[in-house]
């Protein structure tokens, strides 16, 4: 199976609710279809699309990393910002930092690769992990980000992505 929206429905949660929570909560977003995207280069060729002149849009990279003590964190980066691990996992007091397997990611964020967002966190806060965000999303508009598969975007303003973090139960480490 891959992350798009056709297989949403082996998902524990499925973009389409998620998307119909987010409505529920009286969230604001835009929501693109696109063709499913797995990584940063992926995403150059089609964010054309998604931009609205004048608007400051932060677009991701999404990191699941775990550390030695089995503690789950996702980093959630300004697409082209680059990141030392070893120094993220010293700057968090953790150690050593590595990269969760693919079974790990759906049993803590409900997600499969290619479609990791900060939006994945109304799975992961219950699942205890802990959420890292690039100090840069906020200064922009809107942030664009998969809603739980990789073949759609939302584009939602920072307001409501920080009120959707309170929803879920999240708290934000912002990352400088």
């Amino acid at each position: 199976m891959d992350a798009s929206s056709a297989f949403q429905d082996t998902l524990p949660l499925s973009s389409d609710a998620l998307l119909a929570q987010l409505d529920a909560w009286g969230l604001r977003y835009r929501l693109h279809h696109h063709v499913p995207l797995r990584t940063v280069e992926d995403a150059k060729a089609v964010e054309d699309q998604f931009l609205v002149p004048g608007e400051n849009a932060l677009r991701l990279k999404n990191l699941y990393l775990r550390d030695k003590k089995k503690r789950n964190y996702l980093v959630t980066l300004e697409q082209s910002r680059q990141i030392d691990l070893k120094r993220l996992g010293a700057e968090l007091g953790v150690g050593s930092l590595s990269f969760g397997s693919a079974d790990r990611l759906f049993e803590h964020l409900g997600i499969r690769p290619g479609a990791v967002s900060p939006l994945a966190m109304i799975n992961g806060a219950r699942a205890g992990v802990r959420f890292c965000m690039d100090a840069a999303a906020q200064q922009a508009d809107v942030i664009n980000m998969h809603p739980l598969v990789n073949d759609r975007t939302v584009a939602m303003p920072r307001a409501d992505l920080m009120a959707f973090f309170d929803w879920v139960g999240c708290a934000v480490i912002w990352l400088p």
